[in-house]
């Protein structure tokens, strides 16, 4: 059954609507808290959009999605498992960015995440937009590239904007790869889509060896095939899984900078997630989700369902180790 303290507050208990918000209703365990030391997977915001290029507001999507997690209940109702009583999860809290600087937040992110990937937890991320990556990918890949599991409508790849500008969310992984924090080609990137400026990220792709599945392929295959090819690719090595919500056609998620039409719907955004099991995953990120433009709460719901069903592996996998 685990650790009753990690055990998230039930609704049968205190109504979903009540009670200060947390990740799924977690534990608040700060660094500092002598409780830290007993944690194996924590929940993490990184309020922070500094390298938004369209729409802002993912600044403002760890609190949405916090709140919206709160319908998240104790058992997985397809897979059955019950992942808190697997691992000692928490809310870890959220790093606190300089809103007025980049290179600066990215610095306070990678120190948060040291403090983290030193104390032995696996972090799970809410973002935030997707330049949150590759401060985070600083200090988990420290001693060794990891694999990605990528599921967006961008590649992120592209070298630079406005005429050397290298760090925007359109960047992240192109800067993972050149500081040798990937392994490109235990990269997958799933739901490739929309209008380009021009073909420089697949070509750079090509180049060293990222898989990129275009959506039309993913719909063409199916969500099972594909992910029998992303969890071959990853193999067994050490995994990031970076999960962009625009992945999702923004018919169904429409709260997001960025957005594409003909993606998946919302139950192929879970099913994703759920056919992660079994991939060595070291640290996830859920990111994008920009609430002034998700006024009902939708986009962030599916969000956290999906944090959900990452948290349902990486539990599993740390159990079964």
């Amino acid at each position: 059954m685990g650790d009753p303290f990690f055990h998230p507050v039930s609704g049968f208990d205190l109504p979903r609507f009540a009670g200060v918000p947390t990740f799924m209703r977690l534990p608040h365990v700060s660094l500092d808290d002598p409780r830290i030391k007993d944690v194996q997977i924590g929940l993490i915001g990184t309020p922070w959009d500094g390298g938004t290029t369209n729409r802002p507001g993912p600044r403002h999507g760890p609190r949405q999605l916090r709140d919206m997690s709160t319908m998240i209940r104790a058992q997985n109702g397809a897979t059955q498992i019950r992942p808190f009583e697997l691992v000692n999860c928490a809310d870890l809290g959220d790093v606190a960015p300089n809103p007025a600087g980049l290179e600066d937040s990215m610095a306070r992110i990678t120190a948060f995440y040291d403090q983290v990937a030193e104390a032995g937890i696996l972090p799970m991320t809410a973002g935030g937009d997707h330049l949150c990556s590759l401060p985070i990918l600083r200090a988990l890949a420290k001693d060794t590239p990891l694999g990605m599991i990528h599921f967006d409508s961008h590649t992120d790849l592209f070298h630079s904007y406005f005429g050397g500008t290298m760090y925007t969310h359109g960047t992240p992984f192109r800067r993972a790869i050149e500081e040798e924090l990937l392994d490109p080609k235990r990269v997958v990137q799933i739901g490739i889509r929309g209008t380009t400026y021009d073909s420089e990220d697949r070509d750079f792709a090509q180049s060293v060896g990222v898989r990129i599945i275009p959506i039309e392929e993913f719909h063409a295959r199916g969500v099972e095939d594909v992910m029998v090819e992303a969890k071959e690719i990853a193999g067994h090595g050490r995994t990031y899984v970076s999960y962009d919500i625009d992945f999702v056609d923004p018919a169904y998620a429409p709260g997001t900078g960025t957005p594409e039409v003909g993606g998946p719907n919302s139950f192929q955004a879970i099913q994703v997630a759920r056919m992660l099991d079994g991939v060595n995953i070291v640290g996830a990120d859920l990111v994008e989700v920009s609430p002034p433009f998700d006024t009902a709460g939708a986009t962030a719901f599916l969000g956290a369902s999906i944090m959900f069903e990452m948290l349902c592996n990486m539990a599993q996998n740390l159990a079964s180790d």
